[in-house]
């Protein structure tokens, strides 16, 4: 066995110390403090079912976004307003804002399935925005996040193609009638203003 000298002994004593220092990483300070999540309103604190697939959602996803809510329906005289509601989705998404479809048979003309209705909606008019699976909009039995929002509102839907208009803290903030299409003034000028567009 080779013999250690003094100096040797030394030598691997004070690398030995440095290893373990040098092992040791000290974790880089991020550049900016992370922004905490907005809270979700007490509005948005609903899970409802995909209409593609019926797969859970929380609304809670849209906390921090303008929302324009809409019960819908594939055999009504406002049916074409879906293609209204894609453009006005289209145009605006990128700045916080999206449409929510709610298909409903409260007042008998939605009366397919959740598969039939995603089918008709993306083949006929290409919707886009996100769609819920089928429920009901008013009454007793109404869903308990429609039934936030009438209560909010003061107002229940009173047919197809109802809009509410939420702020991005979710707070109901304009209610417009079936007739009302989404591109008109009164409803493109809400949206602009909540997302702090003006021309």
């Amino acid at each position: 066995m080779p013999r250690l000298t003094a100096p040797l002994i030394l030598a691997l004593a004070a690398s030995s110390a440095v290893l373990p220092a040098a092992s040791q990483s000290t974790p880089a300070a991020p550049a900016e403090p992370a922004k905490p999540a907005p809270a979700c309103p007490a509005t948005l604190r609903h899970t409802m079912p995909r209409l593609q697939d019926e797969a859970p959602q929380d609304l809670c996803q849209y906390r921090g976004q303008v929302l324009l809510v809409v019960n819908t329906a594939s055999y009504c005289g406002f049916t074409g307003q879906y293609e209204g509601l894609e453009a006005l989705h289209a145009r605006y998404k990128t700045q916080g804002f999206a449409v929510l479809g709610f298909p409903s048979n409260d007042f008998a003309q939605e009366t397919g399935s959740n598969a039939q209705i995603a089918d008709f909606c993306s083949n006929t008019f290409g919707v886009r925005f996100p769609m819920f699976a089928k429920s009901s909009v008013k009454g007793g039995g109404a869903s308990p996040f429609y039934r936030e929002l009438a209560a909010q509102a003061g107002e229940a839907p009173r047919w197809n193609f109802h809009k509410y208009l939420l702020d991005r803290k979710g707070r109901v903030v304009a209610s417009f009638g079936s007739s009302v299409a989404p591109d008109d003034p009164k409803i493109v000028r809400a949206v602009e203003q909540q997302l702090k567009l003006f021309r």
